[in-house]
């Protein structure tokens, strides 16, 4: 055991990795650094993020040698003095305000990074000097944005002007304003002096007015109790004429108003008789002719929209058959298509053939064919198709054409239809006069059209001048030819519509044969 505790090399085996392990404690123990509660620790080289140092308020952290080293910021409250003299005020006063400023380095995370970029290693002097300026600038702007009036006599606003406009500059750096302390407020000129007096007398005067308007309010109530006093015992004598003057009133009052209520009740009660038997008569006209009135519009109404449906499926029809017409013309275009394909296959197997079995013979001949067979098949069917396409689109643009006509035409009638009711209003009948008008000039054409190729040479009558029990030869075949001719008053007065009188009238006469009249050409002739 001796031996073993004597040996060198156990002892040197045993000894150096203690000591190697207290050295590393040892260093361990030196690199972490602890920051008091009035300092912040700020670590700057190489630190986490983007940062250039990092600021640590309480606690401690591990300084990486060779890497990272580390400073302290006192939080030491700072004061100076700012002796401000000839600020000029918003009304352009200049303004003497000397003031005491505490202000330190700010604990915020993102205020001890400022000040840790812009304060690390200055003395304190350095800093009261930098923050001297920036205080003194920003008072003058304050003092610059307020009257004299605002200054002196809210001060509390004064002051949190300051502390804001200060505070967000001091910030910058990262530096805070404690605490701020005006001693005094004087100008120049002596303004705030003649304020001062200005409010003294102001308040003197004010409360020499108080103890006279108290010594007049005491009179006044004095003079005032007395004549209540008076006016009372006047009142009440007053009040117990007027009461018994009133009752009496009332009494004859209340009698006149019952009777005239009783009268104008019996003629209220007759009048309303009266009138609701009026009422019911004119509710009972109004009915009748309000039931004629829809019945004329209703009738009017479907009138129009039978004539609507009718142009609406004449126009279903004319699009039916364009689109039939379009549907024909691109088949025939397939068709053709399919054909000259088709054609072109079997030119394409029959060149293969003749390929095959003249390859040794005539190669170049039957090459030099068949590109032109190729070529002359194509522009067959080219040429087939541009025809067929062409005549597709003819057939297309032409019902197209014919459709928008017939479609135009046909809205134009309805909207002249629908027009045509509304101004006839409730004599629908009349619409249909007009239309029976409009076609007069047709109907007159018709009849010319029914006798214009018979040929009159030479019409001889025989005659013997004894007549016959319905009249005269002559005259019977007058009439034979008139009825012959369309029965043009009859259409006219089975529509409703009487025919001007130049256009001649046919009557009935007594003995039941048609007259004709006011017809100069056609008596003459009989004559």
């Amino acid at each position: 055991m001796e031996q073993f505790i004597t040996d060198p090399s156990i002892m040197t085996f045993v000894v150096i990795p203690v000591l190697i392990l207290v050295f590393i404690l040892a260093f361990i123990t030196k690199q972490y650094k602890r920051c008091p509660s009035n300092k912040i620790l700020v670590i700057y080289g190489k630190v986490t993020g983007e940062q250039s140092a990092k600021c640590i308020h309480g606690g401690g952290s591990f300084i990486i040698p060779l890497i990272q080293d580390y400073s302290y910021l006192s939080l030491e409250p700072m004061t100076t003095e700012i002796d401000l003299k000839g600020a000029l005020s918003k009304n352009n006063i200049r303004v003497n305000a000397p003031s005491t400023f505490t202000f330190g380095i700010s604990t915020d995370t993102s205020l001890m990074s400022n000040a840790a970029e812009r304060l690390l290693e200055l003395t304190k002097k350095d800093i009261i000097d930098q923050a001297n300026d920036i205080i003194l600038g920003q008072l003058r702007l304050v003092i610059a944005t307020l009257e004299i009036e605002e200054i002196n006599q809210d001060r509390e606003k004064f002051l949190e002007q300051i502390n804001m406009n200060v505070n967000s500059e001091l910030n910058k750096v990262g530096l805070e304003v404690i605490n701020v302390n005006i001693r005094d407020i004087t100008d120049e000129s002596g303004y705030i002096d003649a304020i001062g007096k200005r409010a003294a007398a102001e308040a003197i005067n004010i409360a020499k007015i108080q103890v006279a308007q108290q010594e007049k309010l005491g009179a006044i109530g004095e003079a005032e109790a007395s004549k209540d006093k008076e006016v009372q015992v006047a009142l009440q004598l007053a009040q117990a004429q007027i009461g018994r003057t009133t009752a009496i009133k009332e009494q004859r009052v209340q009698t006149a108003n019952l009777e005239a209520e009783a009268a104008m009740g019996e003629a209220s009660a007759n009048k309303n008789k009266e009138v609701q038997i009026a009422q019911q008569e004119s509710q009972l006209k109004i009915g009748q002719t309000e039931a004629n009135k829809n019945q004329r519009i209703q009738t009017a109404v479907y009138e129009a929209e039978a004539v609507q449906g009718e142009n609406t499926s004449k126009a279903n029809i004319a699009q039916y058959e364009a689109d039939l017409a379009e549907k024909q013309a691109d088949s025939k275009r397939r068709g053709e298509v399919a054909r000259a394909n088709a054609e072109r296959d079997v030119l394409i197997a029959q060149k293969a053939q003749e390929s095959a079995r003249l390859e040794k013979e005539e190669v170049a001949k039957q090459e030099i064919e068949k590109r032109i067979i190729e070529i002359q098949s194509d522009a067959e069917a080219e040429k087939q198709r541009r025809i067929a396409l062409g005549e597709a689109d003819a057939i297309k643009a032409k019902y197209f054409a014919e459709a928008e006509g017939i479609k135009a035409i046909l809205e134009s009638k309805a909207n002249g239809y629908q027009k045509l009711v509304q101004v006839c209003g409730d004599r629908p009948d009349i619409a249909t006069s007009f239309l029976m008008i409009e076609k007069i000039e047709q109907i007159v054409e018709k009849q010319v059209e029914a006798i214009k190729n018979i040929k009159f040479d030479k019409i001889t009558v025989w005659d013997g001048g004894a007549g016959s029990a319905n009249g005269s030869t002559t005259a019977n075949f007058m009439r034979d030819l008139m009825k012959s001719l369309p029965a043009m008053h009859d259409l006219a007065k089975q529509a409703g519509v009487k025919l001007p009188e130049y256009l001649g009238s046919v009557g009935e006469n007594p003995d039941n044969t048609t007259a004709v009249n006011n017809m100069p050409e056609q008596q003459e002739q009989s004559k």
